[in-house]
């Protein structure tokens, strides 16, 4: 599980849902869908339109993985901090930026994130989940 006292995942970036597909499909309840992919070095973070799936490789040879599961529904607050000038960060994704979600009942978990990561649309999938 997520040490979420510590919990951060560096330099994510976009990549294909296909990635994810194989490691998270299983778990997926009947109605729910990856809505976009991000890949670290190792780890990964997976929206759905239910939740958060962090996906934590772990040992040397990356064979043990920590699967997370957060819903929406248990985000109190979420903050962005960006690199650089603000309105030029929300007019373009260049830079990279920080994402903090604090659970309820858990903690925090900081998401770094590339600067050809579309943050903006991040913020909007969040939101639309947890303001229901």
């Amino acid at each position: 599980m997520i040490d979420f006292n510590n919990a951060t995942f560096f330099k994510l970036k976009k990549v294909s849902d296909s990635v994810a597909e194989p490691l998270v499909g299983p778990i997926l309840v009947s109605d729910e869908k990856i809505i976009s992919t991000y890949k670290g070095f190792r780890d990964q973070v997976v929206f759905t339109n239910k939740r958060i799936i962090s996906i934590n490789v772990q040992g040397l040879t990356g064979t043990k993985q920590d699967y997370t599961s957060m819903p929406y529904s248990k985000i109190q607050v979420y903050s962005v901090e960006t690199v650089g000038a603000g309105e030029m960060f929300w007019n373009k994704h260049t830079a990279d930026c920080e994402l903090e979600l604090y659970f309820s009942s858990v903690g925090k978990v900081k998401f770094e994130f590339k600067g050809d990561s579309d943050i903006k649309e991040i913020c909007k999938t969040i939101s639309e989940f947890v303001l229901r």
